[in-house]
C-alpha cells in the first residue's frame, strides 16, 4: 500500500524515515539522532535468560544472564547493533568454576555483571549453592574463563566499577546496598564494606550497578521482587560512597503503574545501561509474558529499551518507562539476523550452545556415536535432586512452538525409559516416553509430575524401534504427539501450560524442553539414541 503527499509517493518505510530525520532534527544533543534503521521487536533474547548485565568495548557489545542450577553457566552473548544477539559460549564451562552439587531453580548462579577494563573482561556473581560471590576474568571471552577468585562481601547480584586505579564492588548484604574496594585479580578486599543506601522502599533491593556521568555518580537498583512488582530505580550522589539521593521521578521502568496492567509484558526489572558507540544510552532488563491469564512459563527474558539521559539529568526510559513487544524507535544499524536452523543433527559434539545439563553432568553418560547422540541411563531420575540425571535441554523460547525427536531406546529392561521432558523442576515436569514392558514389549506413555502427584496420562503400546516424539505448545495447551514414519502424527493428550508456570511451580526458570534416559535397576545396560532434534518457534 502506498500514501500519496504533496504529489509525492512514500512507502510506509519512507515515512517513518521522515519522521525520524524530523525527530533528530528537533531533538536535543545525545537524544536518539545519528542513527540509520528503525524498529525491532522485544524480547531480543527469548526465553528464560533472565537478569541481562552489557558492557561495550568499541562498537561491540557483551551480554550475560544468569543460569541457576543449569550447566554450563552464565550464557554469553555479541552483538553489533544491541538487536540481533549470538551466544559466543558460557563464562562457566568447567566444575571446578560452577560446583552445583543439589542445586534446584531456586540455587546455582544468580544475576552476573560483566565489565570490561583495560583490555579484561570481568563477570562477577553469586554461586548460592557454594561459596556465595566470586568473579572470573579474561582477555578473550571466546578462549575461557580464569578459575573463581572468591570475594568476601556477601549479598548476591555483586557489580563492579571501576575508576582511576581502584575497583568498587557493591552487593546486597542485609538488605541495602553496600560498597567496597576489591582487588579484581587477587579477591582482597581493600576497605570495610559500608551500606551507602536502601532504594526506594520496595522489598529486595537488589541488582545494583554504579554509572558516572557529568560528574555525578548514578546508582540503579531493582526493588519489588522479580514478580509483578519489579521495578528499577536510580539515585545519585558527588562522591561514589553517597550520600545517595533517590530519583523523585522513580522508578524509571516498571510495568506495575496503570499504563501498563494490561501490556503482554510484565515484571519488568533488574537493568543495567550501556552507552552505544554513537553516543546514545539504552538499557536491558528482563521481563515475562504471561499466557492462559496471569500465567507465565518461558522464565524471564531480555528486552531492550532506549533511554534519554540528558547532560546533568535523571536517565528516562522509552517516554513513559515502559517497553514493548513492538518497539517503533530509531535504532543503531542494524546487521542482518543469522536464522537458527531448526533442526540439530547429533553427529558428533560438541553439543550446540543453546543446550544445557542439570546441575554438573558425568560426561559419560553421553556419547556422539556419529549418526546420533546416545543418552546411557542412569538411576538418577528427573524427580531428583541430590545427583545429575542423563538429561539435555533447551530453553522453550516462544509460546507456540513445535519440538520433535526422534529416538529409540536400546537394551533396555522393564522400567528402563527414555524420552521428551518439559521440564520446571524437580517437582514439575510433563514427560512423553518409551518404556521398556516385561515381555519385550514397549510402551508410549503421557506422565505428570506436580508436586506429590505423579500421574500417567495415557499409554499406547508400540512396536520397536524408532520413534518421533513430538510436542506442540500454545497459550493454553501442550500437545504430545508420536510417530512411527515420521510423516504422520497422532495426538496422544493434551495438557494445561499452567501447571508449569512459575506461578505454580515456583522456581527462577523457565520451562526446558529436555531429552532424559533413567533405568529401573543399576544392572540394566540401558541407552537412548536421538538421531535429531527440531525444533520451531512462532514470533
Amino acid at each position: 500500500m502506498k500514501y500519496n503527499t504533496l504529489s509525492c509517493n512514500l512507502s510506509l518505510g519512507s515515512m517513518l524515515s521522515l519522521v525520524c530525520t524530523l525527530a533528530c532534527i528537533l531533538a536535543p544533543v545525545g537524544t536518539l539522532c545519528a542513527q540509520s534503521d528503525f524498529g525491532y521487536r522485544n524480547p531480543v533474547i527469548p526465553g528464560c535468560y533472565p537478569d541481562p548485565s552489557i558492557c561495550r568495548v568499541d562498537s561491540d557489545y557483551y551480554l550475560v544472564n544468569s543460569s541457576f542450577q543449569f550447566f554450563p553457566g552464565v550464557p554469553m552473548f555479541h552483538s553489533r547493533d544491541l538487536v540481533h544477539w549470538e551466544q559466543i559460549g558460557h563464562c562457566l564451562d568447567r566444575e571446578s568454576q560452577l560446583p552445583l552439587q543439589g542445586a534446584q531453580s531456586w540455587g546455582g548462579i544468580y544475576a552476573p555483571t560483566i565489565r570490561h577494563h583495560e583490555g579484561r573482561f570481568y563477570m562477577i556473581t553469586t554461586n548460592v549453592s557454594s561459596k556465595g560471590n566470586f568473579l572470573v576474568h579474561t582477555t578473550d571471552p571466546r578462549m575461557g574463563w580464569s578459575e573463581p577468585v572468591w570475594l568476601q562481601q556477601q549479598g548476591i547480584d555483586p557489580s563492579l566499577y571501576f575508576e582511576e586505579g581502584r575497583c568498587y564492588m557493591v552487593s546486597n548484604p542485609d538488605g541495602a546496598i553496600t560498597l567496597c574496594e576489591i582487588n579484581p585479580l587477587t579477591g582482597e578486599q581493600l576497605t570495610p564494606s559500608q551500606r551507602i543506601w536502601e532504594g526506594m522502599g520496595g522489598r529486595y533491593p537488589e541488582g545494583p550497578h554504579i554509572y558516572k556521568k557529568d560528574g555525578w555518580y548514578y546508582l540503579l537498583i531493582s526493588e519489588g521482587g522479580t514478580e509483578y512488582a519489579h521495578r528499577v530505580t536510580i539515585a545519585r550522589s558527588r562522591h561514589i560512597a553517597g550520600p545517595y539521593l533517590g530519583n523523585p521521578a522513580n522508578p524509571i521502568l516498571t510495568h506495575m503503574n496503570s499504563n501498563a496492567q494490561h501490556s503482554p509484558i510484565q515484571g519488568t526489572g533488574h537493568a543495567d545501561l550501556v552507552q552505544a558507540v554513537d553516543g546514545t544510552w539504552w538499557m536491558v532488563c528482563l521481563a515475562f509474558r504471561p499466557q492462559a491469564g496471569n500465567y507465565h512459563l518461558l522464565g524471564r527474558e531480555t528486552y531492550l529499551a532506549p533511554v534519554r539521559w540528558d547532560e546533568g539529568a535523571w536517565p528516562v526510559v522509552h517516554g513513559d518507562g515502559t517497553i514493548a513487544l513492538d518497539m517503533q524507535v530509531p535504532t543503531l544499524p542494524q546487521s542482518t539476523k543469522v536464522e537458527k536452523p531448526i533442526r540439530t543433527l547429533f553427529r558428533r559434539g560438541p553439543l550446540p550452545m543453546e543446550w544445557v545439563y542439570l546441575q554438573n553432568p558425568s560426561m559419560a553418560q553421553y556419547q556422539f556415536t556419529g549418526k546420533a547422540l546416545r543418552l546411557k541411563a542412569t538411576q538418577a531420575s528427573l524427580d531428583q535432586s541430590a545427583v545429575s540425571p542423563t538429561f539435555v535441554g533447551r530453553r522453550q523460547q516462544h509460546i507456540r512452538f513445535t519440538a520433535t525427536a526422534s529416538l529409540q531406546l536400546h537394551d533396555a529392561a522393564p522400567g528402563d525409559e527414555a524420552g521428551l521432558t518439559l521440564y520446571r523442576e524437580t517437582h514439575s515436569h510433563y514427560d512423553l516416553l518409551l518404556r521398556q514392558e516385561e515381555g519385550g514389549k514397549q510402551s508410549l506413555v503421557v506422565r505428570y509430575r506436580l508436586g506429590a502427584m505423579l500421574h500417567t496420562q495415557q499409554v499406547v503400546a508400540l512396536p520397536r524401534g524408532k520413534v518421533q516424539l513430538r510436542i506442540v505448545g500454545d497459550e493454553a495447551n501442550y500437545h504430545f504427539e508420536y510417530s512411527t514414519d515420521g510423516t504422520r502424527f497422532h495426538t496422544l493428550a493434551l495438557m494445561d501450560t499452567r501447571y508449569l508456570s512459575s506461578e505454580a511451580s515456583g522456581g527462577f526458570t523457565g520451562t526446558l524442553i529436555g531429552l532424559y534416559a533413567t533405568q529401573a535397576a543399576s544392572s540394566s545396560r540401558a541407552y537412548a539414541d536421538v538421531a535429531w532434534f527440531d525444533y520451531q518457534g512462532e514470533e
